[in-house]
């Protein structure tokens, strides 16, 4: 109930009265932003773009050397966020973006040594990379342990054997009551290289 004049002094209506509406205002933007829809999930390339240019403002040899969902992965290999990581060898540093419903939500730099070959532009995005771990084990796993792919990571060197060169998406499907299965495929082909559980 707001004050009236018999409650407060003369000179505190006004003030009272403001400071009730704006209390109001302020439930009605909770209300709304709990009722606001989410953002759309998007696959892993189309945030790129606007990453990169970030990037370049940071660092004009900022190149990208990782990415990896930052939100829950869909069954389709979308999430809602994903998270981009550049490394500039003229500074040394890696700084990490991190994009949702079109904008970037996160941009810091990594304090830790972060030095990795950047990951070449001729990726498949990762709704495919997905559907190829899919099709390989990933849908079997699924069905027989109640799994999902919860992470998906795209880089260079990770989990290879030999040559640290390729680019390659990993897959990892978690389950309840099983060990994790990775899936790693090449990035350029889309052909499963290797998995394994652990």
């Amino acid at each position: 109930m707001f004050p009236t004049r018999r409650d407060v002094p003369s000179g505190s209506v006004a003030r009272a009265r403001a400071c009730g509406l704006a209390l109001a205002l302020v439930g009605l933007a909770f209300a709304t932003r709990a009722h606001a829809t989410p953002p759309a999930p998007f696959a892993a390339r189309a945030g790129l773009d606007r990453a990169t240019v970030a990037a370049s403002v940071w660092a004009t040899d900022a190149q990208l050397v990782y990415l990896e969902n930052d939100e829950a992965l869909g069954d389709d290999g979308t999430s809602a966020r994903w998270g981009y990581l550049f490394y500039s060898p003229s500074l040394q540093r890696a700084r990490a973006y991190s994009l949702r419903g079109g904008k970037i939500v996160v941009a810091e730099n990594l304090e830790m040594k972060f030095e990795a070959p950047p990951v070449p532009t001729g990726w498949i995005d990762s709704d495919a990379a997905l559907r190829a771990a899919d099709a390989s084990l990933g849908r079997d796993y699924r069905r027989d342990h109640a799994a999902r792919a919860s992470t998906m990571l795209l880089t260079r060197g990770t989990f290879q054997d030999g040559d640290p060169d390729p680019a390659t998406w990993t897959v990892v499907y978690t389950s309840p009551n099983a060990p994790s299965l990775f899936v790693v495929i090449d990035a350029a082909t889309g052909k499963v290289s290797r998995s394994w559980r652990g």
